[in-house]
């Protein structure tokens, strides 16, 4: 696989737009969709409920002003509790996707509280509820032409190491790798990689301030309070092995997207090029890794 042929797409979290309430400022569509097309993104996640229009003929519309395709999206949901369906819910979603020929569901499983600073321990029954929901859902998603992922995330029912391999052990659901939240959750990346390679169809790229990770880790931090600090650097910068990572899943056969995915914290509008800068060069630094592999296979 040569860089033209490797899939890469933005998300609007690399601007700051987060579901999250209280966030922190969120940018207007345009500058973050004019952002993308400009460092070269060909596609992105359609980010939190109203960033994007709902309906699917307007979001294929405000993409292709912008030169821009739908890979899909993320979309937290409560799977633990035996009361609640979560099918239903997600029907519209799925639908959307179909409709705008988009090609991913990244579930997280929701804690059923807001943000991702706490969140409770489940019993053995709760997370059989759990297990068969992911696959509920993988089904409803196929049944649609959609490839639903489970997307192992900080401060949500799946964060840790023994809960990522409880989900593999314990459903078909393939995984969306992103490298900052496992090793935060303290799953090696590139261990995953090397062991389940065929599990992984998505990737979130991120790199991690390590030592700003062993913070939340430690319970020094929240989640966010350490975004807000810089936790999340431009790829090749930080701690995580990337190029690895990446050479890793090509050479297994992925040929999913690598989006990139660094989530940033604003407190204004940027005045100056803002978050961009650090997208361009992840955009950079991802390519050279896919012409250093090329050129070391030639």
């Amino acid at each position: 696989m040569t860089t033209t042929e490797i899939r890469i797409a933005g998300a609007p979290i690399s601007w700051g737009v987060c579901e999250v309430p209280d966030w922190g400022y969120q940018i207007a569509n345009d500058r973050v969709l004019t952002e993308m097309r400009d460092a070269g993104l060909t596609a992105t996640e359609v980010g939190p409920e109203g960033f994007l229009p709902a309906d699917p003929n307007e979001l294929a519309a405000t993409l292709d002003k912008y030169n821009l395709t739908s890979v899909g999206g993320f979309a937290p949901v409560l799977l633990h509790d035996a009361d609640h369906d979560p099918v239903p819910g997600i029907a519209p979603l799925l639908d959307a996707f179909f409709a705008s020929r988009a090609e991913v569901l990244v579930l997280a499983a929701a804690t059923g509280s807001e943000g991702y600073d706490s969140r409770p321990e489940l019993d053995d029954a709760q997370w059989d509820t759990l297990l068969r929901n992911l696959d509920r859902l993988q089904t409803a998603a196929a049944e649609r032409g959609i490839r639903a992922v489970l997307h192992p995330h900080v401060g949500t029912m799946v964060e840790k190491r023994d809960e990522v391999y409880r989900v593999l052990d314990g459903s078909t659901i393939p995984l969306c790798l992103d490298t900052g939240h496992l090793l935060i959750g303290g799953t090696d990346p590139l261990e995953l990689v090397e062991a389940h390679a065929k599990r992984i169809t998505h990737a979130h790229l991120k790199d991690v301030d390590s030592a700003l990770a062993a913070r939340v880790q430690a319970g020094e931090l929240t989640y966010t309070e350490a975004v807000a600090l810089g936790m999340y650097t431009p790829l090749g910068t930080g701690d995580v092995n990337i190029a690895k990572v990446v050479g890793g899943l090509l050479d297994a056969g992925f040929d999913g997207w690598f989006v990139l995915e660094q989530d940033t914290i604003l407190t204004a509008e940027p005045t100056d090029a803002g978050p961009v800068t650090d997208v361009i060069a992840s955009v950079a630094y991802l390519r050279s890794v896919v012409d250093a592999r090329v050129a070391s296979n030639a």
